[in-house]
């Protein structure tokens, strides 16, 4: 392979120093309000594929002033393509997303998304049109920028983003979908849809085309949230309403296994992933008081955020 597109490989090696000074352009406080939430990821090959082209990544800076900037990004992408090239285009995505996100100068963090998703879509684009066997991949996205007390919601595709909050379980993401276009137009009932055999086919992906343009919304948090993060694996076979009572009754580690179980008990007939980041509560700098959430998990198993102590975010990355 020619040096052009090892570049372009998702195990290709990053500039180090190009990535720190990204970062050291980043100025201001530290977050007046951190979230503090625990999280858990899981994926699975499920019961009909040969391989997994679904995969999950999170990133949790520990600088204060970056974690003020960009916050906790935690993100899904499920990949589609022949020659393993679904698996590659949702690893180059989940790699450059962080990289791009973390390393944009720019003051807002849905700019810097959109920014960083335009980069990884150029990328991915172009190793398809340079290998042949690679050509049509692509990817979906669903992400989560928790920053102080918002949350910033992104995707591309049919990857989807729940939030149970209060009991109720709804759906914050619009599948860039054939069948939910006919859904809009009026042409479909969701019902048809469920069952229709054209409900897999989308109509938008990070790589198939020479530019995407994702969908981004901002959400205030409340202590108690539950953000559910997963690929169409899981929602081929589970309801909304049966994510919703896993979610409001198990910890995040839990809900995450028992939703993977689930959908293989019911065929599992393609990759299932699943990412459940639980709000807690918040800490005030000022006061540094925690407002628990009642309902909160409390499980040690699953991974939780705490305030950052130390400057360690890039040696952390890079170790992994």
């Amino acid at each position: 392979m020619n040096d052009v597109n090892q570049s372009l490989e998702p195990t290709a090696g990053f500039d180090h120093d190009e990535l720190v000074l990204g970062w050291r352009q980043y100025s201001g406080a530290p977050a007046a309000i951190t979230t503090l939430l625990k999280y858990s990821g899981r994926t699975d090959m499920g019961q009909v594929r040969e391989n997994n082209e679904d995969k999950f990544d999170v990133y949790e800076p520990e600088d204060p002033v970056i974690l003020a900037q960009r916050g906790s990004l935690y993100a899904v992408a499920d990949g589609m393509g022949g020659a393993l090239a679904g698996q590659i285009a949702s690893e180059m995505l989940l790699k450059n997303l962080i990289l791009g996100y973390y390393n944009s100068p720019l003051e807002h963090p849905e700019h810097a998304m959109e920014e960083a998703i335009a980069e990884a879509n150029s990328r991915i684009h172009a190793l398809a049109q340079m290998v042949p066997e690679r050509r049509g991949m692509g990817t979906t996205l669903v992400a989560l920028a928790v920053v102080e007390n918002r949350v910033l919601v992104v995707h591309v595709g049919d990857s989807r983003a729940y939030l149970v909050r209060s009991g109720a379980i709804t759906q914050v993401t619009v599948d860039h979908s054939w069948v939910e276009e006919q859904v809009s137009l009026g042409a479909m009932s969701r019902a048809d849809a469920e069952l229709s055999p054209f409900r897999n086919v989308i109509t938008r992906s990070v790589g198939a085309s020479a530019t995407v343009i994702p969908d981004m919304r901002w959400f205030n948090s409340e202590a108690g949230d539950t953000w559910i993060l997963c690929s169409d694996g899981l929602t081929g076979h589970v309801s909304d309403q049966e994510i919703s009572h896993i979610a409001q009754h198990e910890t995040p580690s839990e809900v995450t296994r028992q939703l993977i179980h689930l959908a293989n008990a019911r065929g599992g007939r393609d990759n299932i992933t699943v990412m459940v980041v639980s709000i807690v509560g918040f800490t005030n700098t000022t006061d540094r008081q925690v407002e628990h959430s009642e309902t909160g998990p409390t499980d040690a198993d699953d991974h939780a955020s705490v305030e950052p102590s130390q400057k360690r975010g890039i040696g952390r990355f890079f170790s992994r």
